[in-house]
């Protein structure tokens, strides 16, 4: 008999979120138990109370752009990033069984899903429009409530989870809609998770001197060592007016090379924190 390994995961939003698909997603070969959080700040709290817990977190949507305040959470906390995963967010529209298209006068989901929808929407004349604080749970709410007339946007596994109808699927406009999630956990348990991983990513925060030229100073010295800036990040300071910190995402082919490249910014960057070296993910597709 295989034994599987039993995995307890953090989520921001409720059950059948998008954060939980992902989490399944990266752990497939796992038992896992999900605790959902109502904010992503919730996730860290919890961590502290649970040294086993691992977190999932997204930092950034192709479409939407990075979640700003995602960044500093990584920064000013102690788990570290032990993977990522990159799901394509594919949206259906979900109702009580034995209702059509034809029913819904109202559409209920988060800001983002519904604004991903736009062009679906459309198509439907005279449909109410409501904000819901998640996809998952605008689902549960019209299984709980059983709302009539009342269509959630969600994913096709909140829609089964909840015993909802879909009545239409892969409404999204953009078909490249991916978010990046990351795999948040204590450093103890880093060996345990990574172990066979191929680490050739890792993420950075720093701050940089108001001189001329010094980020570029920074980007020459990692391309001389053969690492790869794939992303960059400024954030504020906050209580210091005008400064900003940069979070960056590096992969690398060598990883004595990219040690030597971290060591040799050093002296060029100040509060200097690796948030985690990982393994580079790779794009997950779920048709609903």
């Amino acid at each position: 008999m295989i034994q599987t390994t039993k995995r307890k995961v953090a989520i921001q939003g409720g059950l059948g979120a998008y954060h939980e698909v992902a989490a399944r997603q990266y752990f497939s070969d796992n038992e896992v138990s999900i605790l959902p959080c109502v904010s992503f700040r919730d996730i860290f709290a919890e961590a502290k109370k649970d040294s086993t817990l691992i977190g999932v977190m997204a930092i950034e949507n192709t479409i939407a752009g990075g979640l700003l305040p995602n960044h500093d959470l990584l920064k000013l906390n102690d788990l570290w990033i032990a993977g990522e995963c990159k799901l394509r967010i594919s949206h259906c529209l979900a109702a009580l069984p034995g209702q059509t298209l034809s029913d819904i006068k109202e559409v209920t989901s988060h800001p983002m899903a519904l604004m991903q929808c736009d062009d679906f929407l459309d198509t439907i004349p005279g449909v109410k429009v409501v904000e819901h604080e998640d996809t998952a749970l605008a689902a549960k709410d019209i299984s709980e409530n059983k709302w009539h007339g009342v269509a959630a946007i969600c994913s096709s596994y909140a829609a089964e989870l909840y015993n909802l109808d879909v009545l239409a699927s892969a409404i999204e406009t953009n078909k490249r809609n991916y978010t990046r999630f990351l795999v948040l956990a204590h450093e103890h348990m880093l060996a345990d998770l990574q172990k066979n991983n191929n680490i050739n990513k890792s993420s950075l925060v720093f701050v940089l001197p108001h001189s001329e030229g010094s980020l570029s100073r920074v980007l020459s010295v990692l391309s001389f060592y053969g690492v790869n800036l794939t992303r960059i990040q400024s954030l504020p300071i906050i209580g210091r007016e005008w400064e900003y910190q940069f979070y960056i995402d590096l992969t690398f082919s060598d990883y004595h090379r990219y040690k030597q490249s971290i060591e040799a910014i050093m002296p060029l960057v100040a509060d200097l924190k690796v948030l985690g070296e990982y393994s580079k993910g790779k794009n997950i597709d779920i048709e609903n």
